[in-house]
């Protein structure tokens, strides 16, 4: 078994060890010059939130939560998503003008993720969803953006149960 099957088997174990979820699925990212390449396991009770994970190439290894944005969502709801990105010069390329006003119609159909390492490092994703209706289970594809201003483009295949 290769090394990135391996990893990737490692962080869906991880997940599904956290606790039993109704949904789970994996994904892969790349840098856009490919220096950085990223392993993804998410899992979900109930479809619309969950945990994520992503492991780097390097051995960096980033968790914590994802939403999945609807008409019906909160700004209040989703305060976990923008914790720790305080003095990281601001959402470069994200839309977050008056954002408790707009989050449900600017990000419906997507994902927002929040992740974080042992040392700090944070890590925020977005994704918008092949399927919206099913959730991350659908698939999708979409960036995360590291606290050190790297891009990792990602890609969440469908699950057909």
């Amino acid at each position: 078994m290769a090394r990135s099957d391996l990893n990737l088997a490692a962080l869906a174990v991880a997940l599904l060890a956290s606790g039993c979820a109704a949904a789970t699925g994996t994904g892969v990212g790349f840098s856009g010059g490919g220096e950085t390449a990223a392993t993804f396991a998410w899992s979900s009770d109930d479809g619309v939130q969950g945990q994520m994970t992503a492991l780097l190439a390097d051995g960096s290894y980033y968790d914590g939560p994802f939403f999945q944005i609807t008409r019906e969502t909160t700004f209040e709801e989703t305060a976990p998503l923008w914790r720790g990105w305080e003095g990281h010069g601001g959402w470069r390329g994200w839309p977050q003008e008056d954002a408790q006003a707009r989050i449900a119609v600017t990000y419906t159909g997507t994902v927002l993720a929040n992740l974080k390492s042992a040392s700090g490092a944070r890590m925020r994703c977005r994704f918008a969803l092949a399927r919206p209706r099913v959730g991350m289970s659908g698939g999708g594809f979409g960036r995360c953006q590291l606290s050190d201003g790297a891009v990792i483009s990602a890609d969440f295949d469908a699950r057909h149960d």
